[in-house]
């Protein structure tokens, strides 16, 4: 046999331990965990820049940018939300880290107060998972077609009279 030539069968055993450890390698890299980071990350050395009694609402957007949120009612609380979850393949994702900043406004637009939290301040809430029930009688197809039955009269009635 000449030294260049390889037998076939050779050939073939190599690709297959090539595929299958490509086929691994993939798989392998395919359940890593993938990290993702959603809202407002907030730079501290920006953040330290914001002063209590000093800044209006104009100031503070313009370093901290939009907030996440804003307080529904009154407007004088920005809230500045931002966390960082961890998801594995198909599982559900788990929260890393959670970070909220609250910055305060009094009655004039001036910052009156910064507050940081983190997951520690938070509190888990349970979801209820009933429906609320509705009062009345469920009425079939039929039983509203046949209910409205002459309930209609149109326009007529209303010029013969």
């Amino acid at each position: 046999m000449p030294l260049n030539r390889v037998p076939f069968n050779r050939i073939k055993r190599s690709a297959f331990r090539i595929m299958t450890l490509a086929l691994v390698v993939s798989a392998a890299a395919s359940c890593t965990d993938r990290l993702a980071v959603h809202g407002s990350i907030l730079d501290q050395q920006k953040l330290s820049e914001v002063k209590a009694g000093q800044m209006t609402r104009q100031e503070v957007q313009e370093i901290l940018g939009s907030p996440s949120s804003k307080a529904v009612f009154d407007q004088e609380a920005w809230y500045y939300i931002s966390s960082k979850t961890s998801s594995f393949a198909f599982f559900e994702p788990k929260v890393l880290e959670r970070k909220v900043v609250i910055v305060r406004f009094d009655d004039k637009g001036v910052v009156k107060k910064v507050e940081n939290l983190d997951m520690k301040d938070g509190r888990n809430v349970q979801i209820v998972e009933r429906t609320t029930p509705t009062k009345g009688k469920e009425f079939t197809l039929i039983e509203q077609v046949v209910g409205n039955v002459g309930r209609f009269t149109g326009g007529l009635n209303k010029q013969a009279q």
